[in-house]
């Protein structure tokens, strides 16, 4: 239960006695990924519970909007869905601003189409490279040019905008580094509105966050994906916790992130409200649809936040396939 989370987030106990932190209050104003709201949105109402006077404020401009408000000094937390990008730590770097990268949870992409569709179940990774690569724009337009057992259909096709994390880590998983996608879809940062496309369209297919399929199931048909380049034998797998958390489900499965400006993270109600944040994300992200991580990959980012241990963990490029625990590890 929310309120038992947060009565343990709001003690310690030292030498037997309980000592209940100080409230905060001001304001704490979050932008960026869509994917990464609902988990930002659960901590900011426990935490403006808790602090009654501090006032949590999130938009959903897109990872990339996110970062551009952010290394302007707009915002003190950047919602992200994929790791910073060269470009993004250089505009920072430029204005001075450093910031701890916070990994908070896992999601998956899932690959949906809408319940009329009555022939497809499955995808291969090579499929999907059919559909979205470049080169694929106003020429692969039909169902059975995917598969030829497909039907002679239109295919209507929706996903994430270029703004946004989710396209960054769909376009490198399934096309390639750098690459990009092909541009004649509907495109969204708000995935509501993905999901209303599909569910709206029997001819559709599109692709977002796995919590946003999970809130809207009745009106979407969820496909499994077969990642040929793995040769693992695994087959056809649908995204799931298990999936997700076990890593069986590649190439879409990715960590999400906040981003904390690092001369923020010392005052006083940011630094609660990050050390807030650590402490619930594993159990508020399974509450709204995603996939926390192992305890004791938690415990390893509160060292890192106290730490104040700037830069990104991934470098450039999303890392696909690589866990967080590992990467954890390697700094330690």
């Amino acid at each position: 239960m929310r309120t038992t989370a947060l009565a343990l987030a709001l003690a310690t106990t030292v030498a037997g006695a309980p000592i209940v932190h100080a409230a905060h209050e001001g304001p704490i104003a979050l932008d960026g990924s869509s994917t990464v709201y609902p988990i930002s949105e659960a901590v900011g109402e426990e935490f403006q519970r808790a602090n009654p006077k501090s006032r949590v404020t999130i938009g959903i401009a897109g990872t990339g909007g996110g970062f551009q408000r952010f290394c302007s000094g707009e915002i003190d937390v950047a919602n992200a869905s994929r790791p910073i990008k060269a470009t993004e730590a250089d505009a920072c770097k430029a204005k001075g601003i450093e910031f701890i990268e916070l990994p908070i949870a896992y999601d998956g992409l899932a690959i949906v189409v809408n319940p009329a569709n009555d022939w497809a179940e499955c995808i291969t990774t090579k499929e999907l490279l059919t559909l979205w690569a470049p080169e694929a724009q106003r020429k692969v337009t039909r169902w059975n040019q995917v598969r030829a057992s497909w039907p002679d259909k239109p295919i209507q096709l929706f996903g994430a905008g270029t703004d946004s994390g989710t396209y960054d880590y769909f376009a490198e998983a399934v096309v390639g580094k750098d690459k990009g996608t092909r541009g004649d879809y509907q495109a969204s940062e708000d995935d509501n509105v993905l999901v209303q496309g599909v569910s709206g369209d029997p001819a559709a297919l599109g692709f977002f966050g796995l919590a946003y399929y999970q809130e809207n199931q009745a009106k979407l048909k969820l496909l499994g994906v077969d990642d040929e380049k793995a040769d693992n034998g695994a087959g056809c797998i649908k995204p799931s916790q298990e999936t997700v958390e076990k890593g069986t489900y590649q190439p879409l499965s990715r960590p999400l992130f906040i981003y904390v400006k690092k001369t923020s993270a010392g005052t006083p109600t940011i630094e609660a409200f990050v050390r807030f944040y650590l402490e619930q994300a594993g159990a508020l992200s399974k509450e709204v649809g995603y996939i926390p991580f192992p305890a004791d990959a938690y415990g390893l980012l509160q060292k890192r936040f106290e730490a104040r241990t700037a830069g990104t963990l991934f470098g450039e490029g999303s890392n696909v396939g690589i866990t967080i625990t590992e990467l954890l590890k390697r700094e330690q």
